[in-house]
């Protein structure tokens, strides 16, 4: 079966917001012979994608620049 990661969420705020979900490497695209360190990057971008998707969250931020000077 190869190795696997479990991501995890819960909110202490709003009930009933949660998900587990396991995945394998290979269907994660991730090379089981990675080193730790790089491991660790990767698995943590996939988390936070997987976080944003399973809440829907979208989001934009605008500044705005005073070109009056």
């Amino acid at each position: 079966m190869g190795k696997t990661v479990t991501f995890s969420f819960n909110s202490t705020k709003y009930e009933g917001t949660e998900a587990t979900e396991t995945f394998t490497f290979e269907k994660l695209g991730i090379d089981e012979g990675m080193d730790d360190k790089a491991l660790q990057k990767v698995i943590d971008e996939i988390l936070h994608a997987w976080v944003w998707d399973n809440l829907n969250i979208s989001y934009s931020i605008v500044i705005n620049k005073d070109t009056s000077r």
